[in-house]
Parts: structure tokens; C-alpha cells; sequence
């Protein structure tokens, strides 16, 4: 059974990416360029989330990685996807000890930040909201919570995927998942947010 507010965007997509991936690991540029293409957005958003504006850099090393031990890689669409966040992850941290400082979010793409269709209050207040605005409430959220809805969300993985990456029990990440939606959802009701209000928030920055 799906879980409420489980991402689909990402999702969709799956199958034609485990398509490219295999046709990239027989040697196919092509494919390989139609998987980062695909990949790609959904990465740099949750990047940006760990560490800001050096995402683009730590992207790029995480790609380097990727294509290098791309045919070590071993499962489907949906596998790749996970495979690449943790590789993305892994060189995020690498980044934030060299500048000894602890992962924290921060900017996101603001037109990475799509949520599905509207199964509950949270979502339908998250998707009523200027992605600006919307960041900036994301980045209040303690850690645990912030990545676990980067991850979700941002980055299309399900929760099984998601608690691979983080190294955590899959639990504890819908847990954190919902915690941080119904956060922000108290926050946008607090500042009088809804599905109808004015999209225009953030736009004064």
C-alpha cells in the first residue's frame, strides 16, 4: 500500500531511466546522457539542501563517480536513483568536513520542489505555496526531518530507498517524513497559507 504523500514524480519516470542505464553500462553516450538528464534536477535539489551554493561542484565530482563505476551498478530504475543519491551523499559530507562544517539545509532549485497530487492538509498546503517561501520554512526543520523530505520529495525516492541512503530503519524515515511535513503545514496555516491563498509569496526577496 502506498504511503500517504509517497513521491510519484520521480517515480514515473523509472522505467525508461532503468532502460537508459542499461543501455549506458553497454557503452551507449546517449543513454547515459538521457539518465543524467533524468537524474539529474531531482540531485542537484537535494545537494543543494545539504550544502548550498557549492552543489553544482559536488555534483559534478558525484557524477565523475558515477560514471566511473557505473558498471559495478546493479538493479532498475528506481535502484539507479537511490545508487546515485547515496553517491551524492557521500561526496556532500566529504565537502561539508573539509569545511568542518555540519550538513544543514539550505537553498533548494525552486522549481525542483514538487510535491504529488494532494493526499493530505500537508500537501495540499506545500503545493499552495512559492518555492522561496517554501525553502526557507524547509530549511528550519531539524536535520533528520529536512533530508528525509529532500529525499522524498525533491529527489523522488520511496521510503525504503530513502533509509538506504541515510542509513537509517525505514521507520524512522516516514517518521521524520511526516513530522516535517506536518511542521511546515502548522507553519503555513500559522501564516495563513492554503491551496487558494496568493502564490505569490517570497517574490519580496
Amino acid at each position: 500500500m502506498a504511503q500517504q504523500g509517497e513521491p510519484r514524480r520521480g517515480r514515473a519516470r523509472d522505467g525508461e531511466l532503468g532502460a537508459a542505464v542499461a543501455r549506458a553500462q553497454e557503452g551507449d553516450e546517449t543513454a547515459f546522457a538521457a539518465a543524467y538528464r533524468i537524474v539529474h534536477p531531482g540531485l542537484l535539489g537535494y545537494l543543494r539542501g545539504l550544502v548550498g551554493e557549492e552543489a553544482e561542484d559536488v555534483a559534478s565530482d558525484a557524477w565523475l563517480e558515477i560514471a566511473r563505476d557505473l558498471g559495478r551498478f546493479r538493479g532498475d530504475g528506481a535502484g539507479f536513483r537511490g545508487w546515485t543519491a547515496t553517491i551524492a551523499r557521500h561526496r556532500a559530507l566529504d565537502h561539508l568536513r573539509r569545511r568542518r562544517t555540519r550538513p544543514r539545509p539550505a537553498a533548494l532549485e525552486e522549481d525542483l520542489l514538487e510535491l504529488p497530487g494532494p493526499h493530505s492538509a500537508q500537501d495540499e498546503a506545500l503545493e499552495a505555496l512559492s518555492s522561496r517561501y517554501a525553502l526557507r520554512l524547509l530549511a528550519t526543520l531539524p536535520r533528520d526531518q529536512a533530508e528525509a523530505v529532500l529525499l522524498r520529495v525533491v529527489v523522488g525516492l520511496d521510503g525504503p530507498a530513502a533509509a538506504r541512503v541515510l542509513g537509517k530503519r525505514p521507520g524512522a524515515v516516514r517518521t521524520a517524513t511526516h513530522r516535517g511535513l506536518k511542521r511546515l503545514a502548522r507553519q503555513l496555516a500559522a501564516d495563513g497559507v492554503t491551496r487558494e491563498g496568493p502564490g505569490t509569496l517570497g517574490e519580496s526577496e
